[in-house]
């Protein structure tokens, strides 16, 4: 039978190089949690292998109980009928065994029933789920609302909802976007008030909300009368009942097993998560942190299965006496997938990692404040992951969201015309990647925010050492065209900075992106392929296309192309 988790080479070998051990020791508070429950680790040791246990088991799902429903899932959609949304019959069943298998809280605390683990062990979960059926993702990992509560949170709330989450029993869902603020999350107008006991109600529209039928409902609204930005917002949360009306759902080009809802609140009943006013500028980030890298994982987990049908079908498929996987045409596309796939993977799980040091650091510093001993050290360290995290969130669901978008289109083009018919599965992966660098923050919003970390070099301490670093063989010619690319792109910073010119140095940000995460993942795979000779391949491959790249990047920044864009309101009318 196969296994999503242990067919994959690349994603085993991935996981076993995972350095998890300054983050699992914080998640098992030192592993004093081994005295509390019988099913916590021993050791690090012990934890990886729970991980893996889980993962396999995760994996023996994905590919023999999910992906065989996908098809249907596809066809049949979500369903809104007399108010009510209901889920396809194979999202149902899938669920249910989600459920219980004991995996809908995986990065939940034990007190309350999840399996407390850590966020990067969870994202291969997301992956391997979505390359079954991408919809369900939208599902299964919204356990971050869970995750949300539990962080910012009072005790009764936790104990109200997280145990629910965690058995299957409540689906989440995080309502921000309104009809007049999409991305502009600062515009959101949906209101929320107190009777004169203190207690919360919300009214207002929401739209373009994924699983807003869910049992539990994450509200970004506006507490603070009177204010029009960010500091006016607070985070809520209320229970789907009555007094929430699913107005529709959204017919959509993909993902049709997670329905789309647009709701109206009347009068709806809510309590208030953490504290007033820093619903979008602490919570919200919070969460969007951990969408950017679900999403990504989502990507990543579509174009596996993208890549693996086209790699089938083209040594199935004979043309002109021979399969047309030896047609170098054609396995020159497979094997720039193959390569985008490994080069993704690689970022994706270091961009968790540090996802799941900043988290456990900001856990520490607040229990250091509590008990009034010195955090200062501790505090450096959390600020560096900030910066961290804030570059590279954004840059991974940038990159793996477009990458999605490519590698389903060139398994399409693999398979021809037959590619174009509703009998072929990769029909259904290239409408399911299309909203992946559209949701949660289109791609040329992940440019934005990534842009003040490139512009001001957060990487650079790492680049240093790598560079500094011994590489064998031929991997020191690749070191030198990492030094180049860093190179093109210093010289591309200074020539938009020397400018002086706000609007260049937005219109350049998208190539000085690019130019900044092809020096990151370069010394990711380089360090790979120092470790172990089967990665060199996908090392050349990539840092040698990253250096074409790079100097087109480099020249659309330093020639005239940008002119026509700073003057787009007299060109496009």
């Amino acid at each position: 039978m196969p296994n999503y988790f242990t067919d994959n080479t690349d994603l085993l070998y991935q996981f076993d190089r995972l350095d998890l051990k300054e983050i699992v020791e914080m998640t098992e508070d030192n592993f004093k949690q081994a005295g509390l429950f019988d099913d916590a680790p021993l050791n690090y040791e012990d934890a990886k292998e729970n991980y893996k246990k889980v993962l396999e088991v995760v994996g023996d799902i994905a590919a023999n109980f999910v992906a065989p429903r996908a098809a249907q899932i596809d066809e049949e959609g979500a369903v809104f009928k007399d108010g009510k949304v209901e889920y396809a019959q194979g999202t149902k069943e899938a669920l249910e065994m989600l459920s219980k298998a004991e995996l809908m809280g995986m990065i939940l605390p034990r007190e309350y029933g999840g399996l407390n683990f850590p966020t990067i062990i969870y994202m291969i979960a997301v992956e391997l789920i979505s390359r079954a059926e991408a919809s369900l993702m939208n599902i299964f990992g919204l356990q971050d609302i869970g995750k949300t509560i539990e962080r910012f949170g009072n005790e009764l709330q936790r104990q109200e909802f997280l145990p629910k989450f965690v058995t299957g029993e409540y689906t989440g869902a995080m309502v921000l976007t309104e009809p007049d603020a999409g991305s502009d999350l600062q515009a959101v107008k949906l209101n929320a008030y107190q009777d004169e006991n203190g207690n919360w109600f919300l009214r207002g529209v929401k739209r373009f909300i994924t699983n807003g039928n869910g049992e539990v409902l994450l509200v970004l609204a506006r507490t603070e009368p009177g204010t029009t930005d960010a500091r006016g917002l607070s985070m809520l949360v209320c229970y789907g009942d009555d007094t929430v009306k699913v107005r529709r759902i959204e017919h959509k080009l993909g993902i049709h097993g997670s329905p789309t809802c647009e709701l109206q609140f009347n009068d709806t009943p809510a309590q208030l998560v953490g504290s007033r006013k820093f619903g979008l500028l602490k919570y919200v980030m919070y969460l969007m942190n951990r969408a950017r890298i679900g999403i990504g994982a989502q990507s990543l987990g579509i174009s596996q299965q993208a890549y693996e049908e086209a790699l089938k079908y083209a040594k199935a498929r004979e043309q002109f006496g021979k399969p047309i996987y030896n047609l170098p045409v054609v396995s020159n596309m497979l094997i720039d997938m193959r390569v985008t796939l490994e080069a993704n993977r690689s970022l994706l799980y270091a961009s968790g990692i540090w996802v799941d040091k900043k988290e456990k650091l900001e856990e520490l510093v607040e229990k250091l404040k509590l008990e009034k001993q010195p955090f200062a050290d501790v505090n450096e360290k959390l600020k560096e992951a900030l910066r961290v995290v804030g570059l590279l969130t954004p840059i991974s669901k940038y990159i793996l969201s477009e990458s999605a978008n490519k590698i389903t289109y060139d398994a399409l083009q693999i398979h021809g015309g037959t590619g174009y018919m509703k009998e072929f599965m990769v029909e259904r992966l290239v409408r399911d990647a299309r909203i992946t660098n559209i949701y949660e923050g289109t791609s040329q919003l992940q440019i934005v925010a990534a842009a003040g970390g490139v512009i001001n070099d957060v990487l650079a301490e790492y680049f240093n050492a790598w560079e500094a670093q011994e590489y064998k063989g031929s991997l020191s010619h690749l070191l030198n065209v990492l030094i180049e690319i860093r190179s093109l792109f210093y010289e591309s910073l200074k020539y938009v900075k020397e400018k002086q010119d706000v609007s260049l140095q937005e219109v350049a940000s998208k190539d000085l992106v690019e130019l900044y995460t092809y020096i990151y993942v370069g010394y990711l795979l380089l360090n790979e392929a120092n470790e172990d000779q089967r990665k060199v391949f996908t090392a050349r491959r990539y840092i040698l296309d990253a250096l074409a790249n790079a100097r087109k990047n480099a020249e659309a920044i330093k020639s005239e192309l940008y002119s026509d864009i700073l003057h787009a309101d007299t060109i496009l009318i």
